[in-house]
């Protein structure tokens, strides 16, 4: 039996996780990291991290695993997007890596908009030119790090780093490529035109390839570290955004999934990006090259649940720590003893601020609608109602181009006892729960593996490696309710606007 070893560089922690042939989870294992928040704003992590977490995580999952290192028929990579980390011409860091979650780089973002117009920068890239991406991040520290910029050799995402410590080779795939603002969409190449508007060389760019590439082989060197076997081929692999497409099934058009985390996105499978004429929505390139993934994110999705969690159920983390049941499902429980609607209470959910189609940094979570005789039950339903509401939002507007009529659902989200249903009915749409739901990134990361070590014909084996188990309908009643509420969920947010810019300031 030959193995796809895939890794799932995430903002917490790695997760190696081993498919066999036929896409089975055969096992996983998971390494965690920190994170550095140097001051508002700031968001860093160190490198060195990443690469110790694949180090223990791929000899942990070996063992537990029992596979031989010569049964691995490739290494291959998910990660997460949108950084900056500036590495000399042997590959070695020359500061910590700035994250995905990092905003330092307004006034960088600023210029970046003043120098290549709005309509045909978005044209380009795909994307707004704001700071959340690795365009303007490289800039700062051009900008605050001198020194740094003129050592700086290459600029590289997570996994390209760990994939040139694996082989010796600096190379890029374009899903990732397609997260940094400097990438031409369309021509599959870096943008002459932005980059030389704002003065960065495209030689500090690593070449973008297929996700399916054979970047290069585990070196004698990193063999010895890792227990792999030294010329075992690396496969780029790609943003953990389009390998969650693909994880999830979605490799062509008319599908749609979205992914309920911390954060939040839909998104779906097109031959051509999708230009909104409002830009409010953006793309990514797709696993599969000939392909792209236009997308809309939200920002606090389960960080919405997160923050109830700790803030309003201190009776229910109190019955979990007593031996009782999970924190999480008494406040899902609870949730379903309030009558769709939330018996007239309003959650808005952006704690912090909001992307697409908002694109609101001044954004506040708010309840709306709160009375005497509201109640923790209600409070609880309308947080999963908010995120519902706010996810129609982004559906509606990717709609503009293609009708969706079932979204697959993926994430920790999708395991709740009632925000699926919700989100069905919210939706008004079908909701499908596949087999896999954390792990289907780095299953579209294996299955990228695969297709480049010739394991797979196509990434089409993802809808019968990832099947649906569960198929949620909307209830009609409740989908009448929710689509009163909806319009008065977005009134509530344009009538607010004001005041959260004056809160803000």
């Amino acid at each position: 039996m030959r193995y796809i070893l895939a890794h799932d560089l995430g903002t917490s922690g790695n997760k190696a996780t081993l498919y066999d042939e036929k896409g089975n989870l055969v096992c996983s294992s998971t390494t965690g990291y920190g994170v550095s928040t140097l001051k508002p704003g700031f968001v860093e992590q160190d490198p060195e991290d990443w690469w110790q977490a694949v180090l223990s995580s791929t000899k942990n999952l070996l063992e537990k695993s029992g596979a031989s290192p010569a049964s691995i028929a490739c290494v291959t990579f998910s990660g997460q997007m949108m950084g900056c980390l500036p590495v000399d011409r042997e590959g070695n860091p020359l500061r910590p890596s700035i994250i995905w979650a990092d905003m330092r780089s307004e006034a960088q973002a600023k210029r970046l908009a003043e120098a290549v117009p709005a309509a045909e920068f978005y044209r380009i890239v795909g994307h707004r030119p704001v700071s959340s991406y690795s365009l303007t991040k490289l800039m700062w520290v051009k900008d605050n790090e001198p020194g740094v910029f003129a050592k700086t050799a290459k600029m590289l995402q997570a996994k390209d780093f760990i994939v040139a410590r694996l082989t010796g080779v600096f190379v890029t795939d374009f899903s990732d490529a397609s997260g940094t603002n400097a990438f031409d969409l369309v021509n599959k190449k870096w943008s002459d035109r932005i980059l030389s508007a704002v003065g960065v060389n495209p030689d500090l760019f690593p070449d973008a390839v297929p996700s399916s590439t054979v970047a290069g082989r585990v070196t004698a060197g990193a063999a010895r570290l890792s227990g792999l076997l030294e010329g075992t081929p690396v496969v780029i692999g790609g943003g953990d955004g389009s390998c969650a497409a693909v994880g999830a099934g979605v490799v062509r058009e008319g599908r749609a999934y979205n992914v309920l985390g911390s954060s939040s996105w839909v998104a779906f499978a097109t031959d051509a990006p999708v230009f909104d004429e409002e830009m409010r929505t953006f793309n990514w390139v797709h696993l599969d090259e000939k392909k792209y993934s236009p997308c809309g994110t939200m920002q606090a999705a389960g960080l919405s649940v997160e923050w109830l969690r700790k803030t309003l159920a201190d009776y229910e983390i109190h019955l979990e720590e007593s031996g009782g049941a999970n924190a999480l499902e008494s406040m899902n429980a609870a949730a379903m003893k309030s009558p769709c609607g939330s018996n007239g209470l309003l959650y808005l959910p952006y704690l912090m601020g909001e992307r697409s189609p908002r694109w609101d940094p001044d954004a506040r979570a708010a309840f709306i609608g709160l009375t005497a005789g509201s109640t923790k039950a209600d409070i609880f339903r309308s947080v999963f109602e908010g995120v519902a509401y706010n996810l129609k939002t982004i559906i509606a507007s990717l709609e503009a181009s293609s009708k969706i009529s079932e979204i697959v659902l993926i994430g920790g989200g999708a395991k709740s006892l009632v925000w699926p249903q919700i989100l069905a009915d919210v939706w008004d749409k079908s909701v499908l729960i596949p087999k896999y739901l954390d792990e289907a990134t780095s299953l579209g990361a294996a299955i990228a593996g695969g297709v480049g070590v010739g394991m797979f014909r196509d990434y089409g084996v993802a809808e019968s490696f990832n099947p649906t188990v569960t198929r949620i309908e909307p209830k009609a009643a409740n989908a009448s309710v929710y689509r009163r509420i909806y319009p008065v969920f977005e009134e509530s947010y344009e009538c607010l606007r004001k005041v959260f810019r004056a809160l803000g300031n």
